[in-house]
């Protein structure tokens, strides 16, 4: 993954979404299409160098068919909250 000046857990973050995405069997380029954004979007946002709002990281979700608690679940295991 490319250096970031994100914590570890925003790092796992970023990975949950990586394997969203690869899971649902779609490319970057896939998900930005149906999001109406760049491609750079999607990589800016899967490399760490760009971060979501809640409401980006929803309609993310929807695109890739994931289910957003299971993610925050996820993290929530990860940091321990």
């Amino acid at each position: 993954m490319a250096k970031t000046l994100h914590s570890p857990a925003y790092e796992h973050f970023c990975s949950l979404l990586i394997t969203a995405r690869e899971t649902a069997g779609l490319t970057q380029s896939d998900v930005a299409s149906r999001l109406a954004r760049p491609q750079s979007f999607v990589s800016k946002y899967e490399s760490g160098e760009r971060r979501l709002d809640v409401l980006e990281f929803l309609q993310i979700c929807q695109v890739l068919k994931a289910d957003a608690q299971a993610i925050l679940n996820a993290m929530q295991l990860r940091i321990g909250a």
